[in-house]
């Protein structure tokens, strides 16, 4: 070392360091910046024996789970996933000299797949498989009888494989049945295979509490009118215990019956009925065919009578359609309420309880009106019959209780899928209109086990399209039509008039049904109608019909008012918002009836009375009860007195539509 070194004091020896080391850096900076000219002159200049892709290749590799394979070949694998089909080849291993081959057949498999460019690296198959009766399912997981409840990986698929190749999801299992194989993956449902479609006969019905006050009970009061068993525990250590007909059995939410499972009640004879003491219905204490189910939840205990379906149908005909009507009538309604229900068999309403319907309005009424004969026979004589489209589909087969002559089509519910529902229309259910539809019905039709309701288009007019316009729907409204079916009928005509506005009572409905829906109610902001929260209404100035639709169907509401304008949707909204609660409607009988909710019908016309421009009351001329989509149940009655068969009538409210039996 330089003796100098040792003379320098320490800030010289520190300067010294700093400049050496920038020398050094300096020097490194120099050296890569030539490296890198030199890798840039080399690409633009390479050698003969040198190629520009002789470069660092990284592989993009990447793995889809749950796959479906369909088919394997030398060249690779066809497989299914996220609605389509796509082929994989074989991709090389080993430094790019051997291909992949799996080491078992991988057809009809789910699987893991990594592909490593494109290709097929590894598969890893899901061989771990269950299947048994679906007892419940939702986006948490899948109720399995022997199994109990099974969580689903948040990448799990599914796919129907009978029929044709469909992606599905656990709304399309069919609960309380084992048409599904579950595939696992480290305790978890990683796919769901719907392996079958089979003809179900069973319904399972969520009974609701005592006058339908809630889905859930507190305490439900169980016996029989036969000797019954009762089965509880875990479904690898069931219990049972023998009952007495007539023997009352108290379920309280924290029951030792509820130790695991679900709770089961069997009548020991199959005509034997189960009994819910402590439910109130329009005939008294309901009771049931089939078996009780009882499920512990969070909020109380959910009741579900597991039926044949057909058994089912024998408390709902009547619950849905006085017994007295003609038989033609009730087979009609059997067959749409068999159709109704068969469609939720298919896609459960309630899958979270392993229900497919409740007993209420909100499905179809069931076991509020006692077993008729007429009914029961109406259910029998058309066994097994399920109305379909012309493209296979059940049809939606949709009813209310009377028309004013006309009726609408599914376009009143604003939903998506109503623009594709073509076999509803709005036709005027009169005599003539009937007799010249089915004189037009196309040649074809057999009387076999399939029968078609026909094509009754050409050159029919729809009356419904022309009561769009607001002065024809008046004409209409304002006068009755001997010819039609429904003439006589009570709610054929009414009128309802509301003397004093309640501007806050309207201002808190338009605010409940923007709730339920914010689309279908506006708000009149620069020109263009948004949707906004309303908070106050102040005045009203004007209110009227904006737009009708199919049938003259109330479809747009307009409400000016001194804090803004409003624009209600659909005729469910308006019957909502013009119902004050208190005010009668009267029917062209005579009769004042109230109803607090809503009013009778859509089909209507509005005059409003003002003092000082300001809206002080209104009145309303209508006809007709209920929403006027599908079959008219009271012009279904007037029909079938004329001589029209169950087919004639199915065929005029749902054209194009078919007659199959499931069971054949």
């Amino acid at each position: 070392m330089n003796k100098d070194w040792f003379h320098m004091n320490k800030s010289q020896r520190m300067q010294l360091k700093a400049f050496i080391c920038l020398l050094g850096f300096l020097l490194i900076v120099i050296l890569l910046a030539g490296k890198l000219t030199g890798l840039l002159l080399h690409r633009e200049n390479p050698s003969e024996d040198e190629s520009p892709s002789d470069e660092v290749h990284i592989p993009v590799v990447e793995t889809i789970h749950n796959i479906w394979i369909m088919e394997e070949d030398e060249e690779g694998i066809l497989v299914f996933y996220d609605g389509g089909k796509a082929h994989f080849g074989w991709g090389s291993t080993g430094g790019g000299e051997a291909v992949y081959q799996p080491d078992e057949p991988v057809r009809e498999q789910v699987a893991d797949v990594t592909l490593t460019d494109g290709l097929v690296t590894e598969i890893l198959l899901k061989k771990d498989k269950i299947n048994g009766r679906i007892l419940s399912a939702d986006a948490e997981g899948v109720e399995v009888e022997g199994y109990g409840k099974i969580p689903l990986t948040p990448d799990c698929r599914g796919y129907r494989l009978y029929d044709s190749l469909e992606m599905c999801t656990v709304r399309d299992i069919r609960i309380g049945y084992d048409f599904t194989d579950l595939c696992l993956e480290n305790g978890e449902i990683c796919g769901i295979l719907l392996v079958r479609e089979e003809a179900m006969e069973y319904i399972r019905v969520l009974v609701k509490a005592t006058d339908y006050t809630g889905l859930l009970h507190a305490g439900p009061v169980i016996t029989a009118d036969t000797d019954f068993t009762l089965i509880y525990g875990s479904y690898d250590d069931r219990k049972t215990e023998a009952h007495q007909a007539g023997e009352e059995i108290e379920f309280s939410y924290d029951s030792p019956y509820f130790e695991s499972g679900r709770i089961l009640i069997v009548p020991d004879v199959l005509t034997g009925k189960v009994t819910l003491k402590n439910v109130n219905r329009s005939q008294g204490t309901p009771s049931y065919r089939g078996k009780m189910e009882l499920l512990q939840t969070e909020d109380g205990i959910a009741v579900i009578n597991e039926v044949l379906l057909e058994e089912y149908l024998y408390s709902v005909v009547p619950s849905e359609m006085p017994a007295g009507y003609p038989a033609e009538a009730l087979k009609a309604q059997a067959i749409c309420a068999r159709t109704y229900a068969y469609g939720h068999m298919e896609h459960a309403g309630y899958p979270q309880y392993g229900a497919h319907v409740d007993d209420s309005t909100s499905y179809q009424v069931y076991n509020n009106i006692l077993e008729q004969e007429t009914t029961t026979t109406a259910v029998k004589e058309t066994y097994g019959q399920l109305l379909y489209t012309a493209e296979g589909e059940l049809a939606g087969t949709y009813y209310y209780s009377t028309s004013c002559g006309v009726g609408s089509d599914a376009n009143v519910w604003k939903t998506e899928a109503a623009a594709r529902i073509t076999y509803l229309h709005g036709r005027s259910l009169s005599k003539t209109a009937m007799a010249e539809a089915l004189s037009r019905e196309t040649s074809g039709q057999g009387e076999g086990d399939s029968q078609g309701a026909g094509n009754l288009s050409g050159e029919m007019t729809y009356l419904g399209d022309a009561l769009r316009e607001e002065a024809a729907f008046a004409e209409f409204i304002s006068s009755k039509n001997q010819d039609d079916f429904e003439v006589n009928e009570s709610w054929y005509r009414w009128s309802y008039t509301v003397k004093k506005l309640d501007t806050q009572r309207m201002l808190e409905t338009l605010q409940k049904r923007y709730a339920a829906n914010s689309a279908l109610v506006l708000t009149l902001q620069d020109g263009e109608y948004v949707s906004q929260e309303i908070r106050s209404l102040g005045e009203v100035h004007d209110i009227y019909i904006a737009k009708r639709g199919v049938g003259g169907v109330a479809d747009e509401l307009v409400i000016e008012a001194e804090q803004g304008t409003y624009k209600v949707i659909s005729e469910h909204n308006i019957r909502y918002v013009l119902n004050d609660g208190k005010s009668p409607v009267l029917r062209q009988d005579g009769k004042e009836v109230v109803n607090t909710s809503l009013l009778p019908s859509g089909f209507f016309i509005i005059s409003v009375g003002k003092e000082d421009g300001n809206v002080v009351g209104y009145s309303l001329s209508g006809g007709g009860f209920g929403h006027g989509v599908g079959m008219s149940q009271n012009g279904a009655k007037e029909m079938a007195k004329q001589g029209w068969t169950s087919r004639d009538i199915l065929m005029y409210f749902y054209e194009d539509c078919m007659m199959k039996c499931i069971y054949e």
